[in-house]
């Protein structure tokens, strides 16, 4: 089983999920991490943990479709059976889902359907709901509207700050995708 893995930005949730395959505890191959900023933390990640990686922005195609048309070229030149978005901050749109249909998931930092988009987190915090959580869910042509996986409630504290809040949220990711990346890859492989 070989997967790809799409980051934007830190690259922490990549991180986890590359030690936990490098570890054996998930039974894939990392075929490459794909990220679409060249100055992104995720890319020094990858070059830490000896990661096969690959960048390229939308700005240097004339299209989006241009764009995703490279993607899936190189997700097929690898044979990749799974791409998992971790801060991936695309819409993934209809070149790469058609090429790809039900083979690409994300995590979402908030209990959907509450709070979709960019901004989860710091949407819940300010919504001053008692909890929010973590959502992991296939992708589909919306913006975090795919057939939901697994999610997780996190309890928002009387005393959490923005900060502290965000820091739970990400701990709590750190150990839901991991599990489902593992079961999805056992199901995927029976």
């Amino acid at each position: 089983m070989n997967l790809a893995i799409f980051a934007s930005g830190n690259g922490s949730n990549f991180q986890v999920l590359t030690e936990k395959i490098q570890a054996g505890s998930i039974s894939a191959q990392l075929s490459f991490l794909f990220c679409d900023q060249k100055e992104a933390c995720a890319l020094k990640r990858a070059e830490r943990l000896s990661a096969p990686h690959f960048s390229f922005e939308l700005k240097e195609f004339a299209s989006k479709e241009a764009y995703e048309t490279k993607l899936v070229a190189l997700l097929d030149q690898h044979r990749v059976d799974l791409i998992v978005l971790a801060g991936y901050m695309k819409i993934v749109g209809s070149t790469l889902l058609q090429a790809y249909k039900g083979k690409i998931i994300n995590i979402h930092p908030a209990f959907l359907p509450e709070f979709p988009g960019v901004h989860g987190i710091k949407d819940a915090f300010k919504a001053g709901v008692p909890e929010s959580g973590v959502t992991v869910h296939y992708v589909d042509s919306g913006i975090d509207t795919g057939k939901i996986i697994q999610q997780v409630r996190v309890p928002r504290l009387e005393n959490d700050t923005l900060e502290s809040f965000e820091q739970r949220i990400h701990q709590a990711e750190y150990e839901l995708y991991p599990k489902v990346v593992k079961e999805l890859v056992e199901r995927i492989r029976k």
